[in-house]
């Protein structure tokens, strides 16, 4: 006897072929699940900062080295096929940093922000930021006009393809970042190498060679903005943004020094004087620049007890200055010119200890 054929294991796709098809009707999302795990671009993030030290810390194990760079600290959007060159200040510099945002460019379609610091360097190889000032024209009315051919030495992730990396270890987003960076050497982005030494010989070694200092990250720390003792620096001389609030005139150049002030609370006060660190150029366009900041006021912009003949001026301009301690007075000692900050670059003027 034959068997009856069975009956189908499954159900028809269509009851009525000649029906429309539909899909499942979809569920809402239980708000007990997590939701999807990107994380949406940051507009801005505000710069981790170095704190200064004067020597390493006792466990030096869970720390990086890496150079100090003497130049703009940066971070480089690249998001939607546009990329951005942001400042401390917040400012799109993308236009004065041409050669950075074609190596952006080149990295691909992917979307990250990287930060590092652009940077000029001199013949041997060394961070100079009086190259980069000049090349940027931050001087007088070529201030914001000019591009500068600077590369930018990277050395943070914070976000990579709809992942916001700044929860992660620093070690963790190192290596992420030489991924990334990987076969792109000869581009104007660059990595800023970790180098694998006791801090103390390193440190001898890079002001040996004429180096601003060396700074060092902790390998286990996520990424926290402004100063949090994650970045430490240590530097073979210090170097600090002053205002300049006055200069003193001479027959024989554009002038004899500069007049500085930094924040003592809300108040500036005097800390000294600079005259070396000029070129001539420099000095001739720093001069045009102060005459159009005269200070009108009877009273000086900071108290002053001093004897010199001074030309008082509006504590706007912004100068790099490089000294080697401070007086038991409160004044720079051995202190040379470096350069112009710009506003731009939300130069934190130098706060005095209270």
């Amino acid at each position: 006897m034959t068997k009856p054929p069975r009956p189908p294991r499954s159900k028809p796709l269509l009851r009525d072929e000649n029906a429309p098809l539909q899909s499942r009707p979809i569920r809402r999302r239980n708000p007990e699940q997590p939701a999807l795990p990107f994380d949406p671009f940051p507009e801005r993030i505000e710069p981790a900062l170095c704190d200064l030290r004067q020597k390493p810390p006792a466990d030096g194990k869970d720390w990086g080295w890496e150079i100090k760079w003497d130049g703009y600290r940066i971070a480089v959007h690249s998001h939607q096929g546009r990329v951005k060159v942001m400042t401390r200040g917040g400012y799109d510099w993308a236009h004065r940093f041409p050669a950075i945002v074609e190596a952006m460019k080149a990295l691909g379609p992917a979307s990250m922000i990287i930060d590092g610091e652009a940077v000029m360097l001199d013949g041997e190889g060394r961070s100079d930021f009086n190259l980069l000032q000049s090349s940027l024209g931050a001087v007088g009315r070529r201030q914001g006009k000019e591009i500068s051919p600077a590369i930018m030495y990277a050395f943070d992730l914070l976000y990579l393809d709809g992942h916001d990396l700044r929860r992660a270890e620093y070690s963790t987003r190192r290596h992420l970042l030489e991924d990334v960076l990987a076969g792109h050497e000869d581009g104007a982005i660059k990595i800023s190498e970790e180098v694998e030494a006791d801090p103390a010989a390193l440190l001898e070694h890079a002001c040996r060679l004429g180096l601003e200092g060396i700074v060092g990250k902790n390998r286990d720390s996520s990424y926290r903005s402004g100063k949090t003792g994650d970045w430490i620096k240590l530097k073979c001389v210090q170097s600090e943004p002053f205002f300049i609030v006055g200069y003193e005139p001479s027959n024989a150049a554009a002038f004899s020094s500069l007049l500085l002030a930094a924040y003592d609370g809300d108040d500036l006060r005097y800390v000294g004087s600079v005259g070396t660190g000029f070129r001539d150029a420099t000095a001739r366009d720093l001069r045009k620049s102060m005459d159009k900041l005269v200070w009108k006021k009877k009273a000086p912009p900071v108290p002053y007890s001093g004897k010199r003949s001074v030309i008082w001026l509006q504590p706007t301009l912004i100068a790099e200055i490089e000294f080697r301690a401070w007086t038991s007075d409160g004044k720079l000692r051995h202190s040379a010119y470096k350069g112009l900050r710009e506003r731009q670059d939300n130069a934190d003027v130098y706060r005095l200890e209270q």
